[in-house]
C-alpha cells in the first residue's frame, strides 16, 4: 500500500503520508507611505483585503489587493498577500507569479521568498524551493516552520541527511511541531526505521488527534504489521478530515483488498487515479485488484505503468512477474523476477529460484 503522506507538501509510500495547508506568511500593513491620495487608498484597499483573507473570502481578498496594486503598482506586501489568497483559492501558478512580483518590488522581502519556496515545492520545483530557502537562511534559520519546509525540500531532492537535520532542528525549536514530527516519521519509514517512525507519528497524534497526514501514516504502520482492520479505522479518520485526498483513497482501497473486499476497493482506487493519475502506488493497487480477479492483461497494463512512473515501488517486479506468468509469458515473468532480484526484492528472488530453471 503506500505512499507516505508528508504534512505539507508534502506524502510513507504511494499509499501516502504529507500534512497539507499553505502556512504562508501573511503580511500586515507595516509600511509608511508618503502621504498621497493613491498611497492612502492603496493602504485602505490592502487592509480590506486582509479582512477578507482572514474571513477566507479569497476572491474578495484578491479583488481588494488588486485595487491596492492599481493605486500603488510596486506594493510588495499586496503582491505577497494576493499570492496567498490565490494559493488558497487553488491558483498556485497565480500565487507563484505574485510572490515573484513581490520579490521584484522588494528584493529583500524574506516572507515572499518563504512563500514562493512553498509554492515551488507544491508545484514540483524542489530545486527552486531550496534556492529560495537558502536565500533567506540567515533571517529564518531559527524558525521551526522554515526548518520544516527546508526538510521537505531536501526530501524531494533525495538528500536524506540534510532532511533529517532540518526536521531535527524544527522539532528542537518547537517540540510540538506536528508537521515536522509527521514528516520526520515519514522519512524514518522510508528508511525502514519503523520504531522511530511509529514514535514520531504517535507523538504527532497525541498533540493533534485529527492530523490527517499522521492518521494516514499510522494506517501504513499498522498495515505493515498486518493489522489491516485497525489500519482501515485510521485511514477512515484521515478521510473524514480530507475526503478527496487521492493517496488516502488509494490506501483505503489497498486495505480493503487485504481484507478481501475487492468490490469496495475498486471505486476508491479508480477515484484516486482520477484525482492523480501519476500516483504509481494507485496503479499498483489497481494491478493487484486485476491480478486477484484473474484479469492478467489488465494487471500487466497497470504494473507496466507503475514501472514507468516509479520503479522503486515495493514488490514491483515480483508482481509484474506474477502478472506475466498469469498471462502465459513465463520468459517475461523470469525476466521481471531477475530485475527484481537485482533490485533487492526477496520475493522476486524466491519466485525466480523456484520457477526459472
Amino acid at each position: 500500500m503506500r505512499k507516505l503522506y508528508w504534512t505539507k507538501v508534502r506524502n510513507f509510500t504511494g499509499h501516502s503520508w504529507p500534512v497539507r495547508g499553505h502556512a504562508a506568511v501573511f503580511v500586515l500593513l507595516l509600511l509608511v507611505f508618503s502621504c498621497t491620495k493613491d498611497t492612502d487608498e492603496a493602504a485602505q484597499f490592502f487592509l480590506r483585503g486582509n479582512v477578507q483573507l482572514q474571513k477566507r473570502e479569497y476572491r474578495e481578498a484578491i479583488r481588494y489587493y488588486t485595487e491596492a496594486l492599481d493605486k500603488k503598482p510596486d506594493f510588495a506586501d499586496a503582491f505577497n498577500n494576493r499570492g496567498l489568497a490565490k494559493f488558497r483559492n487553488d491558483d498556485p501558478e497565480g500565487a507563484l507569479a505574485d510572490y515573484s512580483r513581490a520579490i521584484q518590488a522588494d528584493p529583500d522581502f524574506g516572507a515572499a521568498y518563504l512563500n514562493r519556496a512553498e509554492v515551488r515545492l507544491e508545484t514540483g520545483d524542489a530545486a527552486g524551493s531550496l534556492s529560495d530557502l537558502q536565500r533567506i537562511r540567515t533571517e529564518y534559520q531559527d524558525s521551526t516552520y522554515y526548518q520544516t519546509r527546508l526538510g521537505d525540500a531536501y526530501v524531494r531532492l533525495a538528500n536524506t541527511a540534510q532532511a533529517q537535520a532540518a526536521y531535527d532542528r524544527a522539532i528542537q525549536l518547537k517540540a510540538d511541531n506536528v508537521e515536522a514530527l509527521t514528516n520526520r516519521g515519514a522519512l524514518y519509514f522510508s528508511q525502514k526505521a519503523f520504531e522511530p517512525a511509529r514514535e514520531d507519528i504517535e507523538k504527532a497524534l497525541r498533540i493533534n488527534p485529527k492530523q490527517d497526514a499522521a492518521l494516514n501514516n499510522q494506517s501504513l504502520l499498522l498495515a505493515r504489521a498486518g493489522n489491516y482492520a485497525e489500519a482501515l479505522v485510521a485511514v477512515d479518520r484521515a478521510l473524514t478530515a480530507n475526503p478527496d485526498q487521492p493517496y488516502y483513497l488509494n490506501n483505503k482501497a489497498y486495505l480493503l483488498l487485504m481484507l478481501n473486499r475487492p468490490a469496495d476497493a475498486l471505486p476508491l482506487v479508480q477515484e484516486s487515479l482520477r484525482l492523480d493519475n501519476a500516483n504509481a502506488w494507485a496503479h499498483r493497487t489497481l494491478g493487484l485488484y486485476y491480478l486477484n480477479q484473474q484479469q492478467a492483461d489488465k494487471a500487466l497494463t497497470e504494473w507496466r505503468q507503475v514501472e514507468k512512473l516509479d520503479a522503486s515501488v515495493d514488490q514491483l517486479y515480483y508482481y509484474l512477474g506474477k502478472a506475466e506468468l498469469a498471462a502465459g509469458n513465463k520468459a517475461g515473468a523470469c525476466a521481471a523476477w531477475q530485475r527484481g532480484e537485482l533490485a533487492g526484492d526477496q520475493q522476486a528472488r524466491s519466485e525466480r529460484a523456484a520457477r526459472c530453471r
